[in-house]
């Protein structure tokens, strides 16, 4: 008989797995994702990606707001699902939902487990400059990804890369992946490696703190921060009491040293924002001043307003969101 499955995912990363998994003939009965969410300064109501793909594609969507609430599970639960798959679907699934399906609950999972256990595993894993990431296939327990793995893809991380492009080249390979082990866990012969709980680490959702640059830090740190962020939310520093934001930064030059203290402007031109840090020179290509749209730093440098000697990072007093650092490129 063929299978029942329920798909849970939110983002761009888990399309690719849904859209798998509909091509490859298997059945979805219904798809869970994440409310419609007000978007950009005119906070319009937005769809979630997968509600998007599941909608044109003829597949009922539930959207609860706590998928632990009792209502929420009973309504899942009405459709019987022999298994559920997740892809960053954003809640945790609770007992009674992870005992629904016969064969388990699984989840395509954006790191190598026990690394990166979180909401942020590709973001994260750039920013510590890591340079290999994968996709692991797990079943769900009520930890946070801390439940058995069942396989795993392995992917470099360039020099270059940022999120979105190690997004992209990741939702492919989980969902290869997915369907490559999916017959064996309905057939009941996917092996089970338990995860090491002492090699885990975390990679919690990003924080505006987690965007602000700290000069101190190396050029390449700051570097990979970026990369990171990119292209959303992107990162920030202070400039005259205001945001600041750098989209984009060329890759620090090895060997390359400053005298001046961290943050200071040691050149503005067409070639770049160079500033200094903790132990080399930063190199900022595209910024975004506050209340301008983004621009590359030669147009910025034209207009004469940041000078060499400038200092960046210093807050202005209290810090105050006002002063967001979400500016909408």
């Amino acid at each position: 008989m063929e299978p029942n499955i329920v798909f849970m995912g939110t983002p761009d990363f888990a399309v690719p797995s849904l859209r798998s998994l509909i091509e490859a003939g298997y059945r979805i009965s219904a798809v869970v994702t994440q409310p419609d969410r007000p978007v950009g300064r005119k906070k319009i109501m937005t769809p979630t990606p997968v509600k998007e793909e599941a909608l044109r594609r003829g597949i009922p969507v539930l959207q609860p707001p706590k998928l632990r609430a009792a209502a929420a599970v009973e309504e899942l639960a009405a459709y019987a699902p022999d298994l559920i798959v997740t892809a960053a679907y954003g809640q945790i699934l609770p007992k009674a939902v992870l005992e629904l399906p016969k064969h388990g609950c699984i989840n395509v999972h954006g790191s190598l487990l026990p690394k990166y256990r979180g909401g942020a595993p590709i973001q994260r894993a750039i920013m510590n400059g890591e340079r290999v990431t994968g996709v692991t296939i797990m079943y769900m327990a009520e930890g946070l990804d801390t439940g058995d793995m069942i396989a795993k893809a392995e992917l470099p991380i360039g020099p270059d890369d940022d999120a979105g492009h190690v997004f992209e080249r990741l939702s492919a390979v989980g969902a290869e992946l997915l369907l490559r082990t999916l017959p064996s866990i309905l057939d009941g012969t996917a092996g089970r490696e338990p995860q090491n709980d002492a090699e885990a680490t975390y990679s919690p959702n990003l924080t505006r703190d987690d965007e602000r640059i700290d000069w101190t830090r190396s050029a390449q740190a700051i570097y990979d921060q970026l990369r990171g962020l990119s292209p959303r939310p992107g990162a920030f520093t202070y400039w005259n009491g205001d945001v600041f934001k750098i989209w984009k930064a060329a890759r620090p030059a090895p060997g390359r040293s400053a005298s001046a203290a961290p943050g200071t402007v040691l050149e503005i031109g067409a070639d770049g924002l160079a500033v200094a840090t903790g132990d080399g020179v930063f190199v900022a290509v595209e910024v975004q001043p506050a209340g301008k749209k983004a621009l590359p730093v030669g147009e910025f440098a034209r207009s004469g307003l940041m000078r060499k000697g400038d200092r960046l990072g210093e807050a202005p007093a209290g810090d105050a969101d006002a002063n967001s650092a979400e500016a909408v490129r």
